[in-house]
Order: structure tokens, then C-alpha cells, then sequence
């Protein structure tokens, strides 16, 4: 009896240690939830005082649920600014290949990269005053002015405008008009879309909470 209390005891630690480091934890009826905050980070270290979701923690984790046999769901909570391209669309494509039901719920906002991370799910949730922010790809550090400068940035967000349209029922082309908007951000080009507004784009798929969230996660499965 003492033994089965200390090893209750150790699962507890465990998942309260994985909660706080990752983010990540296996809630009731096998649904892992995943967190994607603050900025999302590549290959290069933020900032200590930066908030990041690492894309080498999801990663293995990813590949974790999809091998697990008593996973049955995944349940993806986003709030964040965006961050590396390419962690992004890893973490975002990884997302789209489990084949575990997956539902996604924005709620402060899914900006930049956070786009296509937030469709990549079987189903998506916005809450009413969530956001998201669709704007051409940025580049920091060194900018090289060759012809193949442009030819990267126009690559890199045809990428990103495949995955998004492939995985929601808006339109390349309607995607494309937002991201280079020049009305609505100052000093910048994009669109910010608000709760019911991304719904009506085809970006997310319903307007929702928590509640809604879990309720479709346990339909799927």
C-alpha cells in the first residue's frame, strides 16, 4: 500500500515538473494538452527574460504522443507572438501528421507563425477577444541585397501561405491580400483579425472557449 502511495506521489511530481518546464501535461481521458506561449524559439537562444515555447521541447513530444498507445487526443492552448519560421511550420507540420485527433484554441492572440500552427489541428477555436496577425515574413540580422535575398523571402512566405490554405478553408489568394495589407498596421504591412473575424476568413473554425475545446477533442476521439 505504501509503495503504491509513493509511486502516486512521484507521477504527481512528475507531471506538476513537466507542467512547469514544458508547458505539456496529460490531462482526464488521455488528452494531452500542449501550450505554444510567448515567442517561438529556433536555433538560436532568446533572451532569458524572453517568455518562449522551444520547438525542441514540442518536437520529441510530438513524436512521444504519436507512439504512445494511451494518448487518445491533443489539446493545443496558443497565445503567442510568433517567433522562427522554421520551428514554426516543424512544430505546425508535426501537428497536421499525428494521427490523433488534435483541436487548437486561441486565446490572447496567434500572430506571424503562430498562423499556421493554429490551423494545423483537426479543429480550431478562437475566443471572442483572441487575435491573429497575418503579415509578410521579417527577417533580423544581416540582409544580403541580391535578387536571391527576394527570391528567399518570396519562398519562405509561399510555404507559409500553402500549409495555412491547406489547412483551412480560406483562400491563397485571400490570404495573400491580408498579409500585404498596407491599411491597418502602422509603419507595416498585414491584417489583424479579432475573434469572430478570423472565423468569417475560413482561418479558424469556430468561435469558442475552453469548454467548446474539450467537448470537440472528446467527439473526435
Amino acid at each position: 500500500m505504501a509503495k503504491n502511495e509513493e509511486t502516486k506521489k512521484e507521477t504527481a511530481e512528475n507531471k506538476e515538473e513537466k507542467l512547469k518546464e514544458f508547458g505539456q501535461v496529460t490531462l482526464s481521458h488521455k488528452i494531452h494538452l500542449i501550450t505554444i506561449i510567448g515567442e517561438v524559439e529556433g536555433h538560436e537562444c532568446l533572451p532569458a527574460n524572453t517568455k518562449t515555447t522551444k520547438y525542441e521541447h514540442i518536437l520529441p513530444q510530438l513524436a512521444a504522443i504519436e507512439d504512445s498507445r494511451e494518448i487518445e487526443g491533443v489539446l493545443i492552448l496558443l497565445n503567442t507572438v510568433g517567433g522562427d519560421v522554421e520551428a514554426g511550420l516543424a512544430i505546425a507540420e508535426m501537428i497536421a501528421s499525428l494521427s490523433k485527433p488534435t483541436v487548437s484554441l486561441v486565446l490572447g492572440g496567434s500572430h506571424s507563425i503562430g498562423v499556421p500552427i493554429a490551423v494545423s489541428a483537426d479543429y480550431s477555436f478562437i475566443v471572442e477577444t483572441g487575435t491573429m496577425v497575418i503579415h509578410p515574413v521579417r527577417m533580423s540580422g544581416t540582409v544580403i541585397g541580391a535578387p536571391q535575398t527576394y527570391d528567399y523571402f518570396r519562398q519562405m512566405q509561399d510555404r507559409i501561405l500553402g500549409f495555412i490554405s491547406g489547412h483551412c478553408s480560406a483562400t491563397r489568394d485571400r490570404l495573400e491580400e491580408l498579409m500585404l495589407d498596407t491599411g491597418m498596421l502602422t509603419k507595416d504591412l498585414g491584417t489583424i483579425l479579432v475573434g469572430s473575424q478570423a472565423v468569417e476568413e475560413g482561418i479558424i473554425n469556430q468561435v469558442g472557449g475552453i469548454s467548446d475545446a474539450m467537448k470537440k477533442i472528446h467527439s473526435l476521439i
